[in-house]
């Protein structure tokens, strides 16, 4: 029986509708699935457990290649491995994967040599857990302590722990909620923040002296439109406070060595977005401050103001500044330009700048860690779509690159034998759209190959275009793979990100049905060989294009999507929800209401054929709460005409990203791989 066929036998799970009525700007809304927001609810786990039983019967046939390809996935992944070590003072640390384990084990040795020390072994942490992520890590200057934080029901709220590591064992110093931490010079101090156990919102700043009962609190963010998060300068100096809103920021900082009062950097101003790091006296500030792709200059520490600005790195129209590394004797700035990252050196003696130079077409680059000051050596990563993962150092005084490791793909990976190109697609409204495309040699261009087109699309966060060793189960079995990187990213600057957000959000959708259009009317696939896929509000994206071009598309993945849009932002209550008034807008005024409501997938559901659908969940996520999807299909079911198959499936130990163990992650990817094959004929 196939799918389709097996689809039209059963019968999915129904949710009784129950009414629940708002009046919103005049207007009564009824939800008659508002109910399976009741996590609490034994109905509503007992629905969402149906859900995964149906979803497991209808996909019973697909299993044999749901295990073959975690088995061919799996067989190219080293997996007794070892990071490249990172020197932090007077040691070496890295990770380490053993053959079995979930988890890492993160070590150390010292620089003589020395024997190796775990330092955490997250196997040991997560015995009895369904799930464990590692947030913060940090280790005091003097290499003795440790202050991590765990979550484990994937909430993303972190417990801060603190690890004597000469002895091994946990001091009773801890803290429920941990966003960020930061230690003082001396080496007794910890500074943290916290976030609110309700809206999740980052905005107590603490001091603990260790051996205390307390936690002193110096700084309260009271504006709900921000969040407070700490970090260290690169040179140890300060301690800085960084208080971020989608459209301002404001710096507060602590000298590290007598860490005794906050002081600010630069007032918050409506618009103004600055970032802070410090070098020989020198604040270097990160500014947009008539810069749209931010410029850098440089402020004596002790008067930040504007009039003591000196211009060190000079805005560019086509170019956005993305960060500033300094060292002692040089720094790196991260840029990027056309959808493609790039990497400059200043030599501080010199005064010169030199680029560092990519080989292919279609690339990404990122810093890898880099924690010392004083050193010669910058190490990055790049990768692209035929590249595995490679770590480099970067010689900044000659100007030459060492690579010291390269992601190892077993089974005899040849890059050679896959092509990765640059398209430009043509919007609706004249701008063009950058993809990211990767095929197999032999593949022909004439409409009836398969196509995975990937998108997010949102809070200025653009897709790399990297290296995923899973992928090559699509591109083996024919499939091109294709990210569009649609407008509300920052790939073409930060006026791609305005042009995809507030009211201007649509746009977003727009690109991607351009996107998929052109890669239609260009012959790199046909209406029905092309599947999609988006997460979190890459998810809000999938809900949106099927709702406006149901038509266009064989098959959909939405992973933890943001599809009740409405319910969501007019609950302050939600973890997030106020401070993404800045990204989404503010639906308690009549205009933003009308627009956001205008593409809510939720709200714009009709009774009309759709693709199949595969969406997919966590009960204990606290980005997109679970009740999104679930109510998404609870609602699609009763209008839907096709005989399609659309399928729930919730992990009920897991958070916004999925089970946290690497074989569980690597099982769920080769569910959702087979499933969207076998939509376009692939099943084996």
């Amino acid at each position: 029986m196939t799918l389709t066929a097996q689809s039209q036998a059963l019968k999915p799970p129904v949710a009784p509708p129950r009414e629940h009525r708002e009046v919103r700007h005049g207007e009564t809304v009824v939800d008659k699935y508002f109910w399976l927001r009741e996590k609490s609810n034994p109905e509503v786990i007992k629905y969402l457990e149906k859900e995964n039983a149906y979803t497991e019967e209808m996909t019973r046939n697909l299993q044999p290649f749901v295990d073959a390809l975690y088995k061919e996935m799996l067989g190219r992944i080293k997996q007794t491995d070892v990071s490249v070590p990172v020197k932090r003072g007077s040691y070496l640390y890295y990770s380490r994967t053993e053959e079995g384990k979930q988890y890492p084990l993160r070590c150390r040795r010292a620089l003589n040599s020395g024997p190796e020390e775990i330092v955490l072994d997250l196997n040991e942490l997560s015995a009895g857990l369904k799930f464990l992520s590692l947030g913060a890590f940090e280790v005091s200057d003097d290499g003795n302590l440790l202050a991590y934080t765990t979550d484990v029901t994937g909430f993303r709220q972190y417990q801060m722990h603190i690890k004597d590591l000469r002895t091994g064992r946990l001091l009773p110093d801890s803290a429920p909620r941990v966003t960020s931490l930061a230690w003082a010079s001396h080496n007794k101090t910890i500074f943290l923040t916290t976030e609110d156990p309700v809206t999740k919102r980052s905005s107590l700043v603490f001091r603990h002296v260790l051996g205390s009962n307390t936690l002193d609190e110096i700084y309260n963010e009271k504006d709900e439109l921000y969040a407070a998060h700490l970090h260290r300068s690169r040179d140890k100096k300060f301690i800085f406070l960084a208080i971020t809103a989608t459209d301002s920021t404001e710096f507060r900082y602590l000298v590290a060595d007598q860490p005794s009062q906050l002081k600010t950097v630069l007032p918050r101003g409506k618009d103004h977005k600055y970032f802070v790091d410090h070098r020989d006296g020198m604040f270097y500030i990160r500014t947009n401050k008539n810069a749209k792709n931010y410029r850098v200059v440089t402020a004596p520490v002790l008067d930040p103001s504007l009039r003591n600005w000196k211009d060190f790195l000079p805005h560019q129209n086509d170019v956005l500044i993305e960060d500033l590394a300094l060292f002692k004797n040089y720094a790196v700035a991260y840029e990027k330009s056309a959808a493609l990252n790039r990497l400059r050196v200043l030599d501080f003696a010199s005064g010169e700048w030199t680029s560092v130079p990519f080989p292919e077409p279609v690339y990404s680059v990122h810093p890898d860690e880099n924690p010392e000051y004083d050193t010669q050596k910058f190490r990055y990563d790049y990768e692209s779509l035929v590249t595995p993962s490679s770590i480099f150092d970067y010689d900044m005084h000659t100007q030459k690159a060492a690579l010291l490791k390269q992601e190892e793909v077993l089974g005899g990976y040849d890059p050679s034998e896959y092509v990765s190109e640059r398209l430009w697609a043509p919007a609706h409204d004249g701008a063009k759209i950058p993809l990211s495309v990767v095929y197999k040699k032999g593949f022909k261009r004439d409409g009836t190959a398969p196509l995975f087109l990937y998108a997010y699309g949102s809070y200025g966060f653009g897709t790399a275009a990297g290296f995923s060793s899973s992928r090559i189960s699509l591109l083996d079995r024919g499939m091109t793979f294709v990210i569009a990187h649609v407008r509300g990213g920052d790939e073409m600057g930060e006026r791609w990100h305005d042009d995809g957000m507030l009211m201007h959000k649509k746009n977003t959708f727009y690109d991607f049905i351009d996107s998929a259009e052109y890669l239609i009317r260009e012959k790199w696939t046909s209406k029905d060989k092309l599947v999609i896929e988006g997460r979190s509000a890459g998810g809000l994206l999938m809900g949106a294009v099927v709702n406006m071009r149901p038509d266009l598309f064989r098959a959909i993945h939405a992973g933890v999507p943001f599809v009740d849009v409405m319910n969501t932002m007019l609950d302050p209550s939600l973890p997030l929800t106020v401070g993404e008034y800045l990204e989404w807008g503010n639906p308690n005024e009549l205009p933003a209401y009308e627009y956001m409501k205008s593409y809510s997938p939720y709200d714009n559901l009709k009774k009309r054929a759709y693709p199949a659908m595969l969406v997919t969940t966590s009960l204990n996520d606290s980005q997109v709460m679970y009740w999104e999807p679930a109510k998404y299909v609870a609602r699609l079911r009763t209008l839907k005409t096709d005989h399609n198959p659309l399928l729930l499936k919730i992990n009920m130990g897991a958070g916004h990203g999925g089970s946290s163990g690497r074989y569980d992650h690597l099982k769920e990817q080769a569910f959702e791989y087979a499933w969207l094959m076998n939509q376009v004929g692939i099943a084996q």
